[in-house]
């Protein structure tokens, strides 16, 4: 086949043209404007170095494009393949990705320090189902006037919230105070392997 073999001194590529290296942005066929390439075929096989007219002809021939994959190469390096294929396999395969992308989601609830057995339930059961569903959950602790001075409150309470579901997530983020607020972040478990973690136990008295 014509300028199919390399010039006298020439290197072969040490790495062969893949498709992994192309832009769907590639320039192609008339748009690559220099004297001459590097031509890879259809199959990853190495060409050599062609003229840019003589390596259009090939890519006619065959029903294919040449696309550009090593711009800033010298002389560039250029494949034949189908780049409208090409394109719509790269689009498919990034809508896969995104479909398949974990998205981790924090939700928050808010408690305070003295709340009533009935309340305690419902605010549980909300933390349940978020676990469930595989959300984090932010646990908020509201202090109001004198409860700021008895931060074991908050403490006892994130123990007993964590032990009641301990089955179904795990303290990801230790319980910390930040002015009138004391948070903790809980997290679903990603498998039987994972243990729930002890909280410290609260200072001063009940």
């Amino acid at each position: 086949m014509p300028g199919s073999v390399l010039r006298c001194g020439e290197v072969m590529p040490a790495r062969r043209a893949t498709e992994e290296h192309i832009s769907t942005e590639s320039r192609i066929n008339d748009r690559i404007r220099v004297p001459e390439v590097r031509l890879v075929g259809a199959e990853g096989e190495q060409i050599g170095i062609v003229a840019i007219g003589e390596a259009m002809r090939m890519a006619q021939e065959a029903d294919l494009d040449l696309v550009e994959v090593a711009p800033t190469a010298r002389p560039p390096v250029c494949k034949l393949m189908d780049f409208g294929k090409f394109k719509y396999e790269s689009d498919q395969k990034r809508r896969e990705a995104r479909k398949n992308q974990v998205q981790t989601v924090i939700k928050e609830m808010k408690l305070r320090p003295k709340i009533d057995p009935h309340d305690y339930e419902t605010k549980k059961g909300h933390v349940v189902r978020f676990l469930r569903a595989g959300d984090k959950v932010k646990i908020t602790i509201m202090f109001r006037g004198r409860e700021q001075s008895r931060p074991e409150l908050g403490i006892r309470l994130l123990q007993r919230l964590s032990a009641d579901v301990a089955d179904l997530g795990y303290v990801e983020a230790q319980p910390k105070q930040d002015g009138r607020n004391m948070t903790m972040v809980m997290a679903p478990h990603k498998g039987s392997s994972t243990k729930p973690q002890r909280l410290p136990e609260p200072a001063g008295h009940a």
